[in-house]
């Protein structure tokens, strides 16, 4: 349905609101003990939603300063479609100021940039969520569906006190929501032609890959370090993560990178076909956004922790480590499988997290709704879909039957190494393309 709005409130102060989200300091550490700021920023997100006229519900997820925001905006009186829901996190992961070209939580903005931790994981998004919820409802806007805008606590530690616990303990906050959109998904890729032309892809997340913790357990008899030794708990583990570590899972082509690497292929002649022989090295010749494409070709398991022992010249009796482990879909009992062949005898695992992966098809009017408004804004865009090698709080919504992607647009500089952003020394989000990403979502959600 049509607006009666004037069409430029939330550009006005998109920018401004992004700034302001960065300023707070919602560093999610891991330990609930020490994470700060979530609370404090969810309600000043309520605050700024309830000022034009929202009625809002403020939800702790299973710990006190945890907070949620849910606001709903009412679509046409007849509908008898479901709500959309757009959701976005209020936590950021940790920053080293000491590392920084500016300070992490200033919300600086200078040279074409808004710079800070959070910047494009995803205050970003909020920031346009949250502008175009104010206009929405300062103008009287109706959608073509009812609108369900919620901001997370806890998803940069896996949302269990976050998404995780609102759709285990209060799925009926989510009523009526067929679909979802969220982060990481709706970006700027520009690829080269062969005819020596540019082309702009816009990449819709319709997948990601699972994400699991697993801890690496050995145990062994105590004993003196002078001795010799032919049981020790730190060797197995040890042994055990080097192969695992080494260890390059099998080519997997999933629904939505066969589609990905079919779009890139016809637009820039690169033989990017499953079956290519150097398949992995063409990948890196579209650009640094291949790390992420490339970690969706095949399962990865990365060891990230180790722990053992408590004196030099002393065999501890246990050692530990902890694998980084990312399945894609359908792959969950294959991947297990080849993992316990790595381990060795002495070695035992556990998982510490396990989220599913996810997979949709990219298909049906949400999509077209996303293209047209892409193209209203970018005529010689496209969108394309594509897998996530991370994880977002989609994995949360999708244990509700909700259909979920990952679209929150910005046209970004070819040069920009977007991918080395995402958690990164000096994060920092174009002005220019969050200004785009906030025209083209207004033209998504009034046509979705």
């Amino acid at each position: 349905m049509t607006s009666q709005r004037a069409g430029t409130a939330a550009v006005d102060e998109v920018v401004d609101i992004v700034s302001r989200l960065i300023r707070f300091d919602t560093t999610n550490t891991g330990e609930p003990e020490t994470t700060k700021g979530e609370e404090e920023c969810a309600k000043w997100v309520a605050q700024q939603l309830e000022e034009v006229g929202y009625t809002t519900q403020y939800v702790e997820s299973g710990r006190p300063g945890r907070g949620n925001v849910f606001a709903r905006l009412a679509g046409p009186p007849d509908s008898d479609r479901g709500a959309l829901l757009i959701h976005g996190h209020l936590d950021v992961v940790p920053a080293e100021p000491a590392d920084w070209s500016v300070h992490p939580f200033s919300g600086s903005v200078s040279d074409g940039y808004i710079w800070g931790r959070g910047a494009v994981d995803m205050k970003d998004m909020v920031g346009m969520a949250l502008a175009l919820a104010r206009q929405f409802k300062r103008d009287g806007t109706v959608p073509p569906r009812e609108l369900v805008f919620l901001f997370t606590a806890d998803e940069e530690a896996g949302g269990q006190w976050g998404a995780h616990w609102l759709v285990d303990n209060r799925p009926d906050l989510f009523g009526g929501i067929t679909e979802a959109v969220g982060e990481v998904g709706g970006f700027s890729l520009t690829v080269n032609r062969p005819d020596g032309e540019q082309r702009r892809l816009y990449l819709v997340e319709t997948a990601e890959k699972g994400l699991s913790w697993m801890r690496l357990t050995a145990h062994a008899k105590a004993g003196h370090g002078s001795f010799l030794h032919d049981d020790n708990a730190v060797t197995d583990v040890a042994e055990a993560v080097a192969r695992i570590g080494r260890h390059t899972f099998p080519l997997v082509m999933t629904e939505s990178v066969s589609e990905f690497l079919a779009a890139v292929g016809e637009e820039t002649g690169l033989d990017l076909r499953p079956d290519a022989p150097d398949l992995d090295t063409t990948l890196f010749k579209i650009g640094n956004i291949a790390r992420i494409i490339g970690a969706t070709l095949r399962d990865t398991a990365n060891p990230t922790m180790l722990k053992a022992g408590y004196k030099a010249n002393v065999i501890p009796q246990k050692a530990e480590a902890v694998v980084d482990c990312r399945v894609l879909p359908g792959r969950q009992a294959a991947f297990e499988k080849e993992i316990d062949e790595l381990l060795g005898p002495n070695v035992t695992r556990e998982w510490i997290t396990h989220l599913d992966s996810y997979e949709t098809t990219f298909d049906g009017h949400l999509v077209d709704a996303m293209n047209d408004a892409i193209l209203a804004h970018d005529p010689h865009g496209k969108t394309v879909p594509y897998m996530l090698s991370g994880g977002t709080d989609a994995k949360a919504f999708a244990k509700l039957g909700i259909r979920c992607f990952g679209f929150a647009p910005l046209q970004l500089p070819p040069d920009l190494d977007f991918a080395a952003l995402f958690h990164g020394v000096d994060e920092r989000v174009p002005v220019d393309a969050v200004v785009f990403g906030t025209k083209v979502f207004e033209h998504f959600l009034m046509h979705s």
